[in-house]
């Protein structure tokens, strides 16, 4: 069995280690849908930086950089297109994502960027401060990745790791208000989550793996798509939610999904807990009670943090430190979170567990 020896990295590391080192293009690599293409968002978040997407397997040798006529001097120059944002004149984030699977002449025309001296993009040069990383998949994936020794040398590589059931729900799904559904789904299933690369995975019937032919699987990316489909499950049937999902995560996972869906319907009503937290009824099934703290997480406001709270402490602990912890990590909700006395007291009980 072959073992990748690579250190993996997460979201966060790599763009603290591209923001540090400016001058240095990164070749970031991971296998499919594992959200490669964030690190653009966080990077910009991060600098303030103009933000350029260049997907590169979509362009022509045209759409780099054209030739125009200097007639004064009877010469040619090459004019970057506008979509590098080079000629701003300012420092720019720019991410050339999928490079690898790139037409070669497309390749040619943008590798001057990654000079160490002068980069350039046509006649146009790259200005100073800006930070410039190229993305791709594994040579492993099998999905027609490609990169020449002369490349490798003016490229410093990291791989990004596939983030794992923790780290997504956390970083990505709970800030970005997935569906409740999806979110108590994979906390129940971490295992659809995991890498083919980290060992033995060909039982797990969720995942990407390029030893085995598949349609669709779960990952990051089509979580998501998942989650706007559930999240708009009450405009469609039974049958289409379902074949919807099916060609979005998998035939496996979607029916495991579409499980947690019907737990849905023995929750009790936000209302009711918001105004008789001491009666409102508890779920006796333990994917209900995923789907109702995911809800509640989602829901809860500064109006509405106290009686929630309330509803919480009585479902067993494991679950009031799930909700609790999410909150207290939440980017938008944790200033309010900590101004609650109810919250508050519960972390002092449980400082253990934070």
């Amino acid at each position: 069995m072959n073992v990748n020896m690579t250190e993996k990295l997460n979201h966060g590391q790599i763009v603290d280690l591209i923001v540090a080192n400016p001058d240095i293009r990164f070749f970031v690599s991971g296998e499919p849908g594992i959200g490669k293409s964030a690190l653009l968002t966080m990077i910009v978040e991060r600098t303030g930086y103009e933000g350029a997407y260049v997907d590169v397997p979509t362009l022509d040798l045209g759409d780099v950089a054209m030739p125009v006529i200097d007639h004064e001097t009877r010469t040619t120059r090459y004019y970057p297109n506008a979509r590098f944002k080079l000629h701003l004149g300012r420092a720019v984030a720019c991410m050339l994502d999928e490079w690898t699977k790139g037409a070669k002449p497309v390749k040619d025309m943008t590798h001057p960027m990654f000079e160490v001296n002068n980069p350039r993009l046509g006649d146009v040069p790259v200005p100073a401060g800006s930070i410039i990383f190229l993305t791709g998949n594994l040579e492993s994936d099998g999905v027609g990745d490609s990169l020449q020794a002369h490349s490798k040398q003016r490229l410093t590589r990291v791989e990004l790791a596939k983030p794992d059931a923790e780290y997504w729900l956390e970083n990505f799904a709970v800030p970005r208000g997935l569906d409740p559904i999806i979110c108590a789904w994979v906390h129940r299933h971490p295992h659809c989550l995991a890498s083919y690369t980290d060992g033995d995975q060909a039982a797990n019937e969720f995942i990407f793996n390029p030893k085995v032919p598949q349609g669709a699987v779960v990952s990051p990316r089509t979580l998501e798509k998942a989650s706007k489909i559930v999240s708009n499950r009450d405009k469609v049937d039974q049958s289409s939610l379902l074949a919807a999902l099916q060609g979005t995560v998998g035939a496996s996972a979607a029916q495991s999904i579409v499980g947690f869906v019907r737990h849905q319907d023995s929750l009790p009503s936000y209302q009711s807990i918001i105004d008789r937290p001491s009666e409102a009824r508890i779920p006796d099934d333990p994917g209900a009670i995923a789907v109702l703290a995911f809800g509640l997480l989602e829901m809860v406001d500064r109006a509405t943090i106290t009686p929630i709270m309330k509803y919480m402490e009585r479902v067993d602990l494991e679950w009031q430190s799930i909700f609790c912890v999410s909150l207290a990590r939440h980017k938008t909700k944790m200033s309010f979170a900590f101004e609650s006395h109810a919250f508050a007291q519960w972390c002092a009980t449980n400082q253990d567990i934070l």
